[in-house]
């Protein structure tokens, strides 16, 4: 008998709400911590273990490739275990290298571990978006896979305030590590408590009416459309998230403390772009919110580029910020449209492993280009070039909005 078993399952329209409650803390475990807590990191990291840029570039590509290589066997784990086994797995997988990659003492061991994080960050973000096309009607997947990528930004904001602090207190980096593993370990036990892989089959339920629109609604060409947007993205946000304080504090000057904190305050903004534009493309489509979406991205880029200004380094942060984790959401919303319910997982396993190729390429050809020029300009004009690419490719997806139906 599993955890709370004894218990009646609610029904889908209440209990829903703590699937995406579940799937928030999910994903500050699985990504915020597990994954956006590396940029802030880097700099002590960087000074302890003696890194390059290069190398720094490399310790986020091997957390990529960890990543890429899980999401290939997501669609049949979450199949065989279900949803709620496999998030439990993949958190306590990343607990657990986070926390002995606080016991390391070299690049090598430290790029092992991060390498299963990344394989544990898969296992455990696949599904979680996966639930959303199960939990949730058409008009409502934005918003609610918005709410659920809260938690990355949750993560952005945590560490930014707490790594520098953890750092003054004489351990370093290695205590940040420790902490934020034992916190993913405890997002792991609520997650088995909470999720469940399905509503009640009734009348009405999104997995009740979705079944037509799995077999029937499904346009393999606009989802593999999908799939080269979500690789854009993965392509250039990772040099921003993994470069940014980096480069605020190597290019322009700023102390570590400035630096976090202003990436502390770009998490925060972080936390409300997934729910604003997930109930924007409910509103308007998906296609025309990720053309806005991509175009300020691109300013973003291009801001951070230009280094002759602090002004320019809060104006980037800001433009980041304010949609840093809207695509997930709305990429989400969009497969789950396109694939419906019963096949959500599954293509956005697909989208998401060729997302997790931009990822590796991303952080890497970054690093190699600092390395060469001395700073991270030309690195993030080739960010902006990308997410240019990504918006003019957006208008070719279908333009149909989502209708809206009892909200």
């Amino acid at each position: 008998m599993t955890l709370l078993s004894g218990l009646p399952l609610q029904s889908s329209q209440n209990y829903r709400w703590i699937i995406v409650f579940a799937g928030t803390l999910g994903l500050l475990g699985a990504l915020g911590l597990g994954r956006f807590a590396l940029g802030v990191m880097l700099p002590a990291m960087g000074r302890g273990l003696e890194l390059s840029y290069g190398q720094m570039g490399l310790l986020s590509a091997a957390n990529f490739c960890g990543y890429l290589v899980a999401v290939l066997g997501c669609g049949f784990l979450n199949a065989m275990l279900g949803a709620r086994r496999l998030i439990f797995y993949g958190l306590t997988l990343i607990g657990c290298s986070m926390i002995l990659i606080s016991l390391a003492s070299s690049l090598y061991q430290v790029i092992i571990l991060y390498t299963l994080t990344g394989i544990g960050s898969a296992l455990a973000n696949v599904p979680i978006m996966g639930l959303i096309a199960v939990w949730f009607e058409p008009a409502m997947r934005g918003r609610a896979a918005g709410l659920c990528v809260m938690g990355n930004g949750f993560g952005i904001l945590i560490s930014g305030e707490a790594v520098p602090t953890m750092n003054q207190l004489g351990s370093g980096w290695e205590l940040s590590w420790l902490v934020f593993g034992g916190v993913v370990l405890f997002v792991a036990c609520i997650c088995l408590m909470l999720v469940r892989n399905r509503p009640t089959h009734r009348k009405g339920s999104p997995l009740a009416t979705g079944t037509k629109t799995a077999e029937n609604g499904r346009k393999p060409g606009a989802l593999y459309l999908s799939g080269i947007l979500y690789f854009l993205f993965g392509l250039t946000y990772v040099i921003y998230v993994t470069f940014i304080v980096t480069s605020l504090i190597q290019d322009r000057g700023f102390t570590e403390q400035a630096a976090g904190n202003l990436w502390a305050w770009g998490g925060f903004l972080c936390v409300l772009s997934g729910p604003l534009f997930g109930y924007i493309s409910d509103r308007i489509g998906r296609r025309n919110s990720l053309i806005i979406v991509y175009s300020l991205q691109a300013i973003a880029y291009l801001l951070a580029a230009w280094t002759g200004s602090a002004v320019s380094a809060y104006l980037s942060i800001f433009c980041f910020s304010l949609v840093a984790f809207s695509i997930p959401s709305i990429i989400a919303a969009l497969v789950g449209d396109l694939a419906g319910p019963e096949k959500a997982a599954t293509w956005f396993g697909f989208v998401t492993f060729v997302f997790g190729i931009g990822q590796i390429a991303g952080p890497a050809s970054a690093g190699i280009i600092a390395e060469y020029t001395g700073s991270f300009s030309f690195s993030f004009l080739l960010a902006a070039g990308g997410v240019t690419l990504a918006a003019l490719l957006s208008m070719q997806l279908p333009s149909k909005k989502v209708q809206v139906g009892n909200i």
